[in-house]
């Protein structure tokens, strides 16, 4: 078994999302694969509703969406789209509690973050909550109650995990600099000031309180300062598309001991280097920043750079196993 860190983070774990569609053969390849760090696998080909956004819109509280062909909707009331995606939240739930009887550690649930989900869910009118300030604060609030209520049931499922919440943002730069396109698609909508977007997430944040929340992002430019002033415990990117301009923000992030969890290998199929290999990248970044190599193993932990849906079966259980002897190399030989 790996070691775990002082921040009740194991040393390698998933990012979410895992091809095909058994929940129970996925939560034992996973739960087998990260023995103190098992995370709640998504698996999203099996349809509207198992997808992120689906998944996430199934927990909201007094908000219920439908399936258009644009995308998920704002609706009136909880139709099928809602009721199938809290059925396959339920059922992976089921797989998760038969897999981890008895587990006491470190256990990663996912859930898409207040801006991505603000700027994928559409209104009536068919522009996405994003366009509306009032939409975006209801947004808000229905999604933290919903978050409070799956991270109980989690408690309730595992009662010896210590529970971490991903927030997925991919959107989240698009957001910050207003890239995020309209329904026509002719234009954008306007950036959202940087202290509404910290200050959202930090109340989302707050839901989880005294556990600690991770800010995943496989997109570029990821923003550092912004989530460590909100509150996260740990940020999740695809190292390949960090550039010296981050320097900065990670040492800093590093020091203020931010967990990284850096994405080292690739989500979709191909050959795979060594684990001393995989992991080259971070020690490259260390020495970069001046880091002592003996805390490599107590900030980092390594995972797939971003989610395995696009992965066949067999790639992503070698995958799996390749991010856990990846993260042994990087504490057997931090330099």
């Amino acid at each position: 078994m790996s070691e775990k860190s002082e921040f009740g983070f194991g040393a390698a774990t998933g990012v979410g999302s895992m091809p095909g569609g058994d929940a129970r053969e996925t939560a034992r390849t996973v739960t087998g694969s990260f023995d103190d760090f098992p995370h709640l696998p998504e698996l999203p080909a099996r349809g509207p509703g198992a997808d992120m956004i689906g998944r996430t819109a199934g927990m909201l509280v007094d908000l219920y969406a439908r399936v258009e062909p644009s995308g998920w909707r704002i609706g009136d009331r909880p139709g099928r789209d809602t009721r199938r995606a809290r059925s396959w939240l339920g059922e992976d739930l089921d797989a998760l509690e038969e897999c981890t009887q008895g587990y006491e550690g470190p256990l990663k649930v996912q859930a898409v973050g207040p801006w991505t989900l603000a700027a994928a869910l559409e209104l009536r009118n068919g522009e996405a909550v994003l366009s509306d300030p009032g939409a975006c604060r209801d947004l808000t609030g229905s999604l933290a109650e919903g978050l409070r209520t799956h991270l109980d049931e989690v408690r309730r499922r595992v009662p010896g995990a210590q529970v971490v919440l991903q927030l997925d943002e991919p959107s989240l730069i698009a957001v910050l600099r207003g890239h995020v396109k309209s329904a026509s698609g002719y234009r954008t909508h306007r950036a959202v000031d940087r202290q509404l977007v910290e200050s959202t997430l930090r109340d989302v944040v707050g839901v989880h309180a005294g556990g600690p929340v991770v800010v995943h992002s496989c997109a570029p430019d990821v923003p550092f300062e912004l989530l460590r002033r909100a509150g996260v415990a740990g940020i999740s990117f695809d190292l390949s598309l960090l550039t010296e301009r981050d320097d900065d923000a990670i040492g800093e992030a590093v020091e203020g001991g931010t967990r990284l969890l850096a994405g080292v290998v690739p989500g979709t199929d191909g050959p795979l280097s060594d684990p001393a290999g995989s992991v080259m990248g971070v020690r490259t970044l260390w020495r970069r920043l001046g880091l002592q190599p003996g805390l490599l193993a107590q900030a980092v932990t390594v995972t797939p750079s971003c989610g395995l849906a696009g992965a066949s079966p067999e790639y992503a259980r070698r995958a799996l196993a390749h991010c856990v002897r990846a993260a042994r190399s990087l504490a057997d030989n931090p330099e």
